[in-house]
């Protein structure tokens, strides 16, 4: 394919579709994978993470060929647009891409670029592992008992919500709508009002959850907690533990995934697990933030709707160090996209500053994504070793006594130098 503005690498091969039916993928020794640095410190963090991916690749006999794509502000300086057409092009042609920050500026008809990314490319499940790495400052007496991984439903739920302001014509109709028609005048309070309409749909919640399984079993979890509000909203939340549950009851065999009944919490003695079978269970998602610090090595996987996931993901990265560290990935059929959990923080902009490892543990889950598992750990291992050692941002070298501050660049380089002496 021919791009107006993306020049292609000289070499490399594409990453292909091998299974249609399972979404599996050809994945060749050189891939050609598309990059956007991002916005704010997206500039910083981008090529320094770009260069360590690229050295732990070579360390592990692989050879990624880097397709620069652009989305922000650089595709406005290119195209004039925040989110051209060929960017989009460029990632679906190439299945697997990895991006930075992105800023959505004030009137740029998007709700935010990163949902119309994943919304565009279908890429249903956000997946957040959080983990601790030794070094980095917590304010948890044992963060190291966190290692748990989030998926977030990526379509639907508050990213597929629809409102109506207050004051307006539009919100008046909806008023009149659910009052005359539907019955429901004892909830519609006097005065202005908005309204809101989330989605959660059968077919968004099982493949979410499936995705979720099929993670745990491969990457041999124990568990799989379905986090929702049901006991309050019963037809969207509550059918997306209904639904979640189907999929554990019906689509695989008891001894490999256990549906635990409702009783299970009081009795679970009496209850009979198979041995090596993932359980899948259901909580409450405000119960769920207490749990997740009180009884952080009890869980594994969590899948949730899209709100229940955003904000605890953040709540577990927040136990491991911030999200300056956290990683990231949007998967979709035979797709993912790579990307940090935090923002752009503009005003750090181009300083040489920015912590670039939440974006180079996201290329670790990329390169898993790809059956990379040796150059995955090889990259966690290089990480946690520069930190443990010291060698920090300033980010955390404010929190330690004992840190030797350095620059992104400097971060970066000695991370590779900790690849050659690990590989």
């Amino acid at each position: 394919m021919s791009y107006e503005h993306i020049e292609p690498p000289e070499s490399g091969s594409k990453i292909t579709l091998a299974d249609e039916e399972s979404g599996e993928l050809d994945v060749p020794t050189d891939p050609i994978i598309p990059i956007i640095h991002g916005d704010g410190i997206g500039k910083d963090v981008g090529p320094a993470a770009q260069d360590v991916l690229t050295a732990a690749a070579e360390a592990t006999g692989r050879d990624v060929n880097w397709m620069e794509v652009y989305a922000g502000e650089t595709a406005r300086e290119k195209y004039d647009e925040n989110l051209p057409d060929e960017t989009v092009e460029a990632i679906e042609e190439h299945r697997v891409a990895i991006k930075g920050p992105l800023t959505t500026p004030v009137g740029a008809g998007f709700r935010s670029l990163n949902v119309a990314l994943r919304q565009t490319l279908d890429l249903y499940a956000n997946v957040r592992p959080t983990y601790y790495l030794d070094g980095v400052p917590s304010p948890m007496k044992a963060p190291e008992e966190m290692d748990m991984v989030t998926f977030r439903e990526n379509t639907e739920d508050v990213y597929a919500g629809i409102e109506w302001e207050a004051g307006t014509e539009e919100v008046e109709q909806v008023r009149d709508f659910v009052e005359d028609e539907m019955g429901f005048d004892d909830v519609m309070h006097d005065g202005p009002i908005g309204i809101g309409i989330k989605p959660i749909s059968e077919k968004g919640s099982k493949r979410l959850v499936r995705e979720a399984i099929d993670y745990a079993i491969e990457n041999d979890r124990d568990k799989v907690t379905l986090v929702h509000k049901g006991n309050i909203m019963k037809f969207t939340e509550g059918q997306f533990g209904d639904w979640g549950m189907e999929v554990a009851d019906e689509e695989y065999p008891d001894d490999e995934v256990f549906a635990a009944p409702d009783s299970l919490w009081e009795e679970q003695d009496e209850v009979d697990i198979p041995e090596d079978a993932v359980m899948v269970e259901e909580r409450l998602a405000d119960a769920m933030l207490q749990w997740m610090q009180l009884r952080t090595d009890e869980f594994d996987v969590l899948a949730m709707p899209n709100l229940n996931g955003d904000y605890l993901s953040d709540a577990a990265g927040a136990q491991i160090g911030g999200l300056g560290i956290a990683p990231g990935a949007n998967f979709g059929f035979g797709r993912c996209l790579a990307e940090p959990v935090h923002g752009s923080a503009p005003k750090r902009a181009g300083q040489d500053k920015a912590n670039p490892t939440a974006l180079i543990l996201s290329g670790r889950l990329m390169f898993e994504y790809l059956g990379w598992d040796d150059t995955g750990q090889l990259i966690r291992d290089a990480v946690e070793k520069t930190i443990d050692e010291g060698t920090v941002t300033y980010d955390l070298a404010r929190q330690r006594e004992d840190a030797e501050e350095v620059s992104t660049t400097e971060y970066a380089e000695t991370v590779i130098d900790n690849i050659e002496k690990l590989s």
